[in-house]
Formats: C-alpha cells, sequence, structure tokens
C-alpha cells in the first residue's frame, strides 16, 4: 500500500503524486459503499504495479474541505475580484470570505482588470481595500500601469502552501495565474458581450506545483449558499462583528433585534462597516430560511 496526494480527478479517475511519481487510479467500490467522494487535495492510500492501473483505496482524515471548489486540506484561498465586466460586488466577497472563514482556510483578496478603471474608481477600490485590511485580510490591488509588484508579494505566499484561486466567473483567474507562470498556458476565456459574465474555462481542479506550492485553478461561479453554516456560527465568520459581540449582553446575540448589542452600537460609531453588517443580516436570514438538508454531515 501507497500514500500520496490526488492533485487530479477527472473522469472517474483521480491522479495520485506520491513520490515524484503521478498514478492514474480508479476508486475501489467500497469507497461509494461509505459515502466516500475523494476530492483533489486528499490525502490517500493507494496501491497500483504501475503508473496507469492503480486503486484508490481510503481517504485519510481531512484538515477541511470546499464545496465550490471541490478541493480538500487547503492552506489558503486567493478570491479574486474583477473592478469591471464583471462588476466586483461586495455581497459575494462576503460569501467567499465567511465561506473560508468557515472551513479556517486563510483569505487573500486579488483585484484584477484595475487597468480598466479611470482615476475616480481605481480611487474608490482603494477605500474598498482599506476597509477590509482594516478587518485584517491581506488585500493585492495593483497600480493601473502595472500588476508585477502585486503579483510578486502574492507568490511569496505560495511556498509549502496549498492555495485555490476562487471567483466569479469572469474574474480572470485563469488569466492571472498565467500572468504569475505563462508556461502554465491556462486556457481563459472572453467575455460574452450578451451575459456581461464569463464562459467556463476551467472544467475541473487540478493542483499545479508553483512557486515551491500548489496552486489550483478552480471553475468559476456566481453564487454560494450556505449549507453547512448555523445561524448562530455566522457571527464568528466576521472577525470585526465577532470582536465586537464580545461586548454584548447575550452570549448568542444575533446582532439583529437584542438590546444591548455591541455590534449594533460599533455599526452606529463606524467601527463596523454598514456594507459588512448588511451582509451579515442578509446571509443570517437566508440560513435561517434555508431548507432543511437531511442526513447531511455536521462540522
Amino acid at each position: 500500500m501507497q500514500k500520496g496526494q490526488i492533485r487530479k480527478a477527472l473522469s472517474g479517475f483521480y491522479y495520485i503524486y506520491s513520490e515524484g511519481e503521478t498514478y492514474q487510479t480508479r476508486g475501489r467500490g467500497n469507497l461509494r459503499n461509505r459515502k466516500i467522494t475523494p476530492l483533489v487535495g486528499d490525502w490517500v492510500e493507494f496501491e497500483s504495479d504501475n503508473l496507469i492501473e492503480g486503486y484508490l483505496l481510503d481517504v485519510l482524515p481531512r484538515d477541511n474541505q470546499l464545496v465550490r471548489p471541490a478541493v480538500a486540506n487547503v492552506d489558503q484561498g486567493v478570491i479574486v475580484m474583477s473592478c469591471v465586466e464583471p462588476n466586483y460586488s461586495l455581497n459575494l466577497l462576503d460569501r467567499f470570505l465567511v465561506t473560508l472563514e468557515y472551513e479556517q482556510i486563510k483569505p487573500l483578496i486579488y483585484f484584477t482588470k484595475v487597468d480598466l478603471l479611470d482615476d475616480a474608481a481605481y480611487q474608490e477600490v482603494r477605500q474598498v481595500k482599506a476597509v477590509y485590511e482594516k478587518i485584517g485580510y491581506q488585500v493585492f490591488l495593483p497600480n493601473q500601469t502595472s500588476n508585477d509588484q502585486a503579483i510578486k508579494e502574492l507568490v511569496e505566499l505560495f511556498e509549502g502552501k496549498l492555495t485555490v484561486f476562487m471567483g466569479q466567473t469572469g474574474a480572470g483567474k485563469s488569466t492571472l495565474l498565467n500572468n504569475i507562470s505563462p508556461e502554465l498556458a491556462l486556457k481563459t476565456g472572453e467575455i460574452s458581450s450578451s451575459l456581461g459574465r464569463g464562459r467556463h474555462t476551467t472544467r475541473h481542479v487540478e493542483l499545479i506545483p508553483l512557486n515551491g506550492g500548489l496552486v489550483g485553478d478552480t471553475p468559476g461561479f456566481s453564487a454560494i449558499d450556505f449549507t453547512e453554516i448555523e445561524n448562530t456560527e455566522l457571527t464568528a465568520q466576521f472577525p470585526e462583528i465577532l470582536k465586537a459581540s464580545e461586548g454584548c449582553k447575550f452570549r448568542e446575540c444575533l446582532h439583529i433585534h437584542e438590546p444591548k448589542c455591541q455590534v449594533k452600537l460599533e455599526l452606529e460609531n463606524g467601527t463596523v462597516e454598514e456594507s459588512r453588517y448588511k451582509n451579515y443580516c442578509q446571509f443570517l436570514s437566508e440560513i435561517e430560511n434555508r431548507k432543511p438538508v437531511y442526513g447531511k454531515n455536521k462540522k
């Protein structure tokens, strides 16, 4: 029996990297019976006499997993936000952030298509950058003439990490990865002018060795649903709201109608950003009104 990591999953095959070699394997039937779905990023046990006819036997315990993109054992997630075509959405940005926070994955925020902004629009994005940096997030905003410095700073964080790139379709994830490492030659797509969003140019998750770490380019999407998070857990996914909540009168204060709520007080004095609080309230409503999913695995 051998141990390795799934670097790619495609058409029923799992490509496992182990001791300098990549093995093409299929999953044993007992994985289905045990309702185990191997994910890219999983550490696994497998057996193989050659590089193309192996069998994946078992999946080792995960540190975390994402549903969209479907990848496990992630260290950090680069949220790629397009400044134009499609325009960035703070609601979508916060959805990504909540998803990563819940799985204890370090978020990094990277703005693309900055060169298409006029000076006024660029200053607006700089203000957004300042808001999220104040919360504690690392934000990469290239200058309007070159993204070289921002890319250099981002790439320095790859070493020893499994990093996924995520963002809505057309945000420029594959283009950004091509700029980071041209030899990847990842397929990029044009924006559909009729739909105002990009075509799905990435069809599967694949981990690529890059700058001492592993990087995944993942399919784009424009919606994230909170299927696992409970209403009492949402506060902890907003760092600044969590910090403020320490002063709330009630331990499980949801910061909506409760008296003596420190979060609402800090919202009034500007310590908690209004857009973040509005998104918190929207997400809380979605969680409280979602239909129950029976038989799901709880964290």
